[in-house]
Order: C-alpha cells, then structure tokens, then sequence
C-alpha cells in the first residue's frame, strides 16, 4: 500500500501552527504524527495539503499498489492500523462523520470530504486526535505515552550515571549519546525519554512524563513538569509546564512556560513569561484564524501558541491564551495583545508590519548557525503566509 497522510478542515482550528506544515507534522508526544504513521506502517508517507507547501511536501502517488490516504489529525494505535489495513479499494473508514482513511485503489484524486461511491465503515478504535491548537499539549501525556512504548519495545536504555538522583528507573529511557549529570529525575508521574545526543545538566528537576528528544538540551537547573515535550535541537532553561516545543527553538533563560506550544524556529528571550491561568479562575479563549474571534477552549489552564519563526525579547509579558503568527517579533514593556498577528513587529505599544526581505534574511542567518539552508522552498513558503495574512499584520 502507499499511504498519504491528508489534511481535512481540522487544519484551519490548528492555525497558525499549520501555517507552515501539514497536519501530520505536528509534533505531539515523542514524535510527530507522521513519524508515528511511518514507524508503525514501516512506510514512508507523503501529504496532500496546501498547494503552497506541496513542494516542500509533495504527494507521492502509486500506479502498481493502493492509495490509502489517513486523515493526518489521528494518531495510530494498533486497532486503527489493522482497521486501516484491511480496507479494499472503495472502501473507507469514519469515526462518527469523519474521515479517518480511505482506499482509493489506483485513483489519484477524489473527494475524500464525500466519499459518495465508497462502501463506509465506522472505526472501534479509541482514537487520538488533534482538532485544536490546545489539544497539543492537553492531549500530550497520553502522547508520550503511547511513543516511549512504542520507542522503547524490546530496547534496552543506556545506563545513567550514579550521579543522577532517579525515582521510577524502569520507565527511563536514555538513547546512545546522551548525557545526564547530577539531575532529578521522577519518572513515578510518567515516564521519561531522553534522545540520543541530548543533555540534561547539573541541577535539572524532571517530573514525568517528559521528552526530550535528539541534540537537545535542558540547560543548569531546569525545571520541568510534564507531560511536556522539548523537541530536537532545542536549548531549554527555566520553568516548563505542560508544554511542547515542536523543535529548533529556543528557550534557554529563566522564565514560565506553561500550558503552551511553540513551533519551530522560535526564541524565547530571558525572562519571559506568560500566563496560563486567568485571576477568576474562568474558561481561557483563544483565537480561532477560521472564525477570526476567540473561541472557548473549555480550559483553565491555557497559556501561549506561538507559530513559527517567531520570537520575542527579554522581560516579555503574555497574558493567558495568546495566540502569536508566524514571523512576529515582539518585545517591550507591558502586556502584547492576546493575538498578535504573523509577520507582526512590536508590542504593548503597538505594531508595524516585520518586512518579508528582512524576515528572509534572519530566518537565512538562524538556519545558517545550525548548519542548514534557508533554500528558494523555504523562501517560498514564508513569502506566501506573509501574503496569505497581510491584511492582519499590524492589526490592519
């Protein structure tokens, strides 16, 4: 079979996260949803998704197998692979009205909203899925999980040093490279996963669950509870709470971070902080880019969504469920709004519009010290969600 990991409407609740990647590369747990798919099909996937991210993530069709497509916003479990596996051509599997995969057989394209000429059947599988941006971190620990069994069936972990100060040994997993050094570690709550050629120094308190996956660090006396997930290449220090970080990004200073997400390529300056809790204790909304208005969450704890590229300065305030675009800048006294526009450059005081040109040229500096290319897709991609939404940068 080949499979295409396709993005519904589901994508438009998880903006501005999916302003810059489909659904399936969400990182929840461990992995991402797609690494998820790929390790449990022992496949590759590709992705149908938005016309201008399709270069950088193409859809790949069969001509000699089935096309199976998976609604990218589900993660897989053994009851949904086998339900999925067993699908014939024409056929297609639902939870209640959606979507969650459909054999095509040798049909490039169809209608996989409708589904009209398919024989449907309903799905048993206790399912996880991602329909909103705060299900990320609300639904992580249950993410985790799933992942570290996944991860670490038939393994066996490196050993920590004597060093260490470790409650729950036998759900800690430590992955070749790594190092952890005089940390506390309490894997009683959950378990914990350490990546390979990542670091946890001197003076770090983790609670369960918690990730921290490949050449990432938690930098002198972090203090982590979980679940929360610190994605690769990320430098983390401070207080976290609840919280992922899809990867490459920054948070290296003290400062709370709770309740929240950040996507990639993010920097948190020192001594930022934000919000997860309201003074009345009431419900948190948060804005929706599809209903362009703040939407109940059904939560009381919900703190910061912060899109990719983005980045904020030292001292910086966020109040309870701040939404924050792709490519913003934020910085100065007071509390920023609770929805600060992609591409937006200011604060508290008020916003200009973060040029695409000079946009392009720090995204091309900050993969440049990682050792990347900021190439002509990756261009692309930032120049076209700076156009998508130009009329709200700056709160125009």
């Amino acid at each position: 079979m080949n499979y295409i990991l396709f993005d519904d409407n589901t994508r438009n609740n998880l903006l501005p996260l999916t302003l810059t990647r489909p659904v399936a590369d969400i990182r929840i747990g461990i992995l991402t949803i797609r690494e998820k798919w790929e390790r449990v099909l022992g496949a590759k996937t590709s992705s149908k998704t938005q016309d201008y991210l399709s270069k950088k993530y193409p859809a790949e069709f069969a001509i000699d197998t089935d096309n199976v497509w998976i609604n990218g916003s589900y993660c897989p479990n053994e009851k949904l692979i086998e339900e999925i596996k067993s699908l014939k051509p024409m056929e297609a599997l639902f939870d209640a009205a959606t979507v969650i995969a459909a054999n095509s057989g040798d049909i490039k394209s169809f209608d996989f909203t409708s589904l009209l000429e398919f024989t449907r059947y309903q799905s048993h599988a206790k399912v996880l899925r991602i329909e909103n941006t705060w299900d990320i971190f609300s639904k992580n620990g249950d993410a985790i999980n799933a992942d570290f069994a996944l991860l670490t069936a038939g393994r066996k972990s490196i050993a920590l040093s004597a060093t260490n100060r470790v409650i729950g040994l036998e759900n800690i997993f430590v992955e070749e490279g790594a190092k952890v050094e005089c940390a506390i570690l309490n894997a009683s709550t959950g378990p914990i996963y350490i990546g390979k050629d990542s670091e946890i120094m001197e003076g770090s308190v983790v609670r369960g669950p918690f990730a921290l996956c490949e050449h990432s660090t938690l930098k002198l006396s972090a203090k982590i509870y979980g679940p929360t997930t610190i994605g690769p290449h990320c430098k983390v220090g401070g207080e976290i709470n609840n919280s992922v970080i899809f990867g490459y990004s920054n948070k290296a200073h003290d400062g709370f971070l709770g309740n929240a997400v950040l996507g990639e390529w993010c920097n948190i300056g020192a001594d930022t902080n934000n919000s997860n809790l309201k003074n009345n204790y009431s419900e948190v909304k948060l804005w929706n880019y599809e209903k362009e208005d703040f939407v109940n969450t059904g939560l009381t704890f919900c703190g910061l969504i912060m899109a990719d590229h983005s980045k904020c300065g030292i001292n910086t305030m966020f109040n309870t469920g701040t939404v924050v675009g792709v490519n913003a800048n934020i910085f100065g006294a007071g509390f920023p709004p609770n929805f600060i526009p992609s591409f937006s450059w200011g604060g508290a005081s008020g916003f200009t519009v973060y040029k695409i040109k000079e946009a392009i040229a720090v995204a091309t500096r900050v993969f440049e010290r990682r050792g990347l290319v900021f190439d002509e897709t990756e261009k692309d991609i930032l120049t076209h969600v700076f156009e998508l939404t130009e009329k709200k940068q700056s709160g125009n």
